[in-house]
C-alpha cells in the first residue's frame, strides 16, 4: 500500500517545490525494503530451527543459532532497537511501530516477543533432539 502511494508521488506532475522531499521518500522506501528482507531471512531462520533439530542437522542448527544470536547482540548494543530504525527515522517524522518496515502494525509491535519466544522454543527442540540422539542406544547388527 505504501509502495503504491510512494510511486504515485514519485510520478506526480507537481513541481518539486510542491512535492514532499523525493530523496527522503526514496531512502525511506529503500530502508523499509532492506529492513523487511533482513527480517524475513531472520524470521525464516528462527522458524527453521526446530525443523533442523528434528532432522538432526545440528551443525546447521548451530549456524542458524549463531546468526540469530549475532542479531540479538546487535539489538542489545542498540538498546533493543534495530539500527535501521534510527536510519529510517532520519527520513520521516512517522514513529508508528512499522514506520521502518513493511509489516502489519500488530506484528511490528510484538515482533521481538513473538520471535524471541519462537527462538527459545526452537532452541529447546534442538537441544531435546540432540540429547535424545546422544543417549539413544546403538542399534545392534542382526546376523
Amino acid at each position: 500500500m505504501y509502495a503504491i502511494a510512494a510511486w504515485a508521488l514519485l510520478e506526480s506532475p507537481y513541481r518539486s517545490s510542491d512535492r514532499p522531499n523525493i530523496f527522503a521518500l526514496k531512502m525511506l522506501i529503500a530502508i523499509k525494503i532492506l529492513h523487511t528482507a533482513i527480517w524475513a531471512v531472520l524470521a525464516a531462520l528462527i522458524l527453521a530451527l526446530p525443523v533442523l533439530g528434528i532432522l538432526h542437522w545440528f551443525r546447521r542448527a548451530a549456524i542458524v543459532s549463531a546468526i540469530v544470536l549475532v542479531e540479538c547482540a546487535v539489538l542489545a548494543a542498540n538498546r533493543w532497537t534495530c539500527p535501521l530504525t534510527a536510519w529510517a527515522g532520519r527520513f520521516t517524522t512517522d514513529r508508528a511501530a512499522n514506520f521502518d518496515i513493511y509489516l502489519p502494525l500488530r506484528l511490528a509491535q510484538h515482533n521481538k516477543r513473538i520471535f524471541g519466544l519462537l527462538f527459545v522454543i526452537g532452541e529447546v527442540v534442538v537441544l531435546a533432539c540432540w540429547l535424545l540422539q546422544k543417549h539413544r542406544p546403538e542399534p545392534t547388527a542382526v546376523r
